[in-house]
């Protein structure tokens, strides 16, 4: 049976809308100029807390979340993105995150050195406060060196923070570190209220620092001593395992106090720094780090690399370096540091 009659044309025929509307779809995806930038906080089940206008009267914590046109771009905490949507701050308001500028810098780790899952734990971050403790529980060279590595791949200055020094003395585990030239600080439990907190916060002014550390080292409790007005939760070290539980479970940047004296409005009291507490881990994976990239750490050392054969790991018999040191360019204790942190690239923690 014929619907339409013998000379039907377009204007005779019915289109059914579609389901969804009759909306036609587009490649051209808005370019949000009007985007406001923002600082992720941090992320917690797939709602994102920014900070909008950082350092002015207007400045306000935004709930946003992911928009779909980003796909499986990850953000984390200390990203740098561009917001739409609803930025007053206000109770049960929702803004969408619509861009991630390029960052400078990115800490990885993988849960384990044969996982090939990539986790990344902070972006745009300049230093990397290491945190251990001298006693209760023991520390852990091995677990340093994988941070170390960690941080000279990333391009982030370390910061050896060493706690609970009234409980064993910290000469010993630098020693093992002054080739290096790591910067440190030495803390102690009963001092964090008065100078211990200061001392610190000393090494940490006008930069964004990632504290990191294994559970149970106090790495929660010096945050709330740097940050008295935001506490977190801490736990205690198992007396029969001798290792603590995790009690941060999330990341999270916390800006520091303006130090004393500092005028209102002035740069001091505005760019005093940020500290990034992260959870406690119990092994740091460095399977997505390539060695070769470890020696841009030591200058030194690296023009002596030229005469090394095709792929040297550095630790072998025709390794150039062993002749850069006896020639007297640079000193021995460096390149052994340099092979121990190679070292500890292809051995397990615990090892």
């Amino acid at each position: 049976m014929r619907r339409y009659g013998k000379d039907a044309d377009e204007d005779d025929i019915r289109n059914r809308p579609a389901r969804r509307g009759s909306r036609p779809r587009t490649r051209i995806r808005p370019k949000h100029e009007d985007a406001a930038e923002a600082m992720v906080l941090t992320v917690d089940r797939g709602r994102l807390t920014c900070l909008v206008d950082p350092g002015t009267k207007q400045e306000r914590q935004v709930v946003a979340m992911k928009a779909r046109e980003l796909g499986r771009k990850g953000v984390v905490v200390g990203d740098v993105v561009n917001l739409v949507g609803d930025l007053s701050g206000d109770t049960d308001t929702l803004a969408r995150i619509v861009r991630v500028e390029e960052r400078s810098s990115v800490l990885r780790r993988t849960a384990d050195d044969d996982d090939p899952y990539e986790r990344i734990v902070v972006a745009n971050a300049e230093q990397l406060a290491i945190v251990t403790a001298l006693a209760d529980p023991e520390p852990r060279p091995r677990l340093i060196d994988r941070c170390l590595v960690a941080a000279y791949d990333a391009g982030m200055e370390p910061l050896l923070v060493l706690t609970k020094s009234d409980l064993a003395p910290a000469e010993p585990l630098l020693e093992s570190y002054a080739p290096l030239g790591i910067n440190y600080v030495v803390t102690r439990r009963d001092e964090l209220a008065t100078t211990g907190a200061e001392a610190v916060r000393e090494h940490l002014r006008g930069l964004s620092t990632v504290f990191i550390g294994h559970s149970g080292v106090g790495k929660t409790t010096l945050v709330n001593a740097l940050v008295p007005d935001r506490q977190r939760q801490t736990g205690q070290v198992n007396a029969v395992t001798g290792r603590g539980r995790h009690t941060t479970v999330s990341a999270l940047a916390l800006r520091l106090p303006p130090p004393p004296g500092a005028k209102p409005g002035s740069r001091k009291a505005l760019d005093t720094g940020w500290v990034i507490d992260t959870p406690g881990f119990r092994s740091f994976g460095l399977s997505h780090i390539d060695p070769s990239r470890v020696i841009h750490a030591f200058p030194d050392l690296e023009p002596g690399t030229v005469d090394c054969p095709r792929a040297c790991s550095h630790d072998e018999p025709d390794c150039a370096l062993d002749a850069w040191v006896a020639d007297g360019h640079a000193e021995a204790a460096r390149l052994y540091s340099l092979r121990r942190l190679l070292s500890s690239k292809e051995a397990r923690e615990g090892d």
